[in-house]
């Protein structure tokens, strides 16, 4: 891992004031020169109140059927060799862990499996489904994100919590939503989000800390799923249909099955991915 020179929080607190109402950030700085993001298209509001509690990810709430799909997500070939992440840079980051933190782009389990894929109906889905007002909370702790993958649906709220006690900036990069850039200097201080499209594969960055990463996935409906430390999934509350399940991968991609169901039926759908 490239040795990232650390600067001071104050430093870089102004530097991402300057560029966090940005509407396209870049990789290298926390700062843009693009023009500010719309507010009509992507609510926001921010506090100083203390952080709330991460919301569980690993399934969506039930969208009124009575079918489910379940399985699993199998990983095949030679596991790579777990990356150690340094947090020197910051002090704040490195005393908050006693233990190595490692890697989640590829975190295989001890059976095999496959963690941190989101699976989620990719056709097949008819009818609305309103936005939970409770929001996905994504949780800086430990100069790490968590969850590093979730599912969040369209204009429901994404509330993002820095818990430390160091600057972060949330460097959002979008494509079909408006991008964001937002400054979090303060422990407790929290800021809300909303998409107003449908997009996979949205990836959040903190250039202050820059081995910090999660992956968001925003679905117009709630049967989604992301796959859990035994590389299992379910997704619950289908209405009876024929569906596309697709399960998304950080680095090994897309996998896609087609499965139908029926009132009250569960149908096992299993994924494989190959280590490269």
């Amino acid at each position: 891992m490239h040795h990232i020179r650390y600067l001071s929080p104050m430093v870089i607190a102004v530097a991402v004031a300057i560029g966090c109402g940005s509407g396209k950030p870049q990789d290298a700085a926390a700062t843009t020169d693009e023009q500010p993001e719309a507010p009509v298209q992507l609510a926001q509001t921010q506090t100083g109140a203390a952080p709330a509690a991460a919301a569980t990810t690993s399934a969506a709430p039930a969208g009124g059927g009575s079918a489910s799909v379940n399985g699993s997500v199998k990983f095949t070939g030679t596991a790579p060799a777990p990356e150690k992440v340094r947090m020197d840079a910051d002090p704040v980051c490195k005393q908050q862990h006693t233990t190595p933190v490692l890697s989640e782009e590829v975190v295989v389990n001890g059976n095999g499996t496959l963690k941190h894929v989101f699976v989620y109906v990719k056709e097949g889905v008819a009818g609305d489904f309103p936005a939970p007002a409770a929001p996905v909370v994504l949780d800086q702790h430990g100069c790490w994100y968590t969850p590093h993958v979730f599912g969040i649906q369209v204009n429901q709220p994404l509330e993002i919590v820095n818990s430390d006690a160091s600057l972060h900036n949330v460097n959002a990069k979008p494509t079909l939503n408006p991008p964001f850039n937002i400054a979090q200097p303060a422990k407790g201080m929290k800021t809300q989000k909303k998409f107003i499209k449908p997009e996979t594969g949205i990836k959040f960055k903190c250039n202050v800390h820059p081995w910090m990463s999660a992956w968001g996935h925003v679905l117009s409906h709630p049967f989604y799923s992301v796959s859990n430390d035994s590389g299992t999934f379910t997704i619950s509350g289908l209405p009876a249909g024929t569906y596309t399940i697709e399960a998304w991968h950080e680095k090994y991609g897309t996998q896609s099955q087609q499965v139908t169901v029926g009132d009250g039926e569960a149908k096992a759908v299993d994924f494989s991915f190959v280590g490269q």
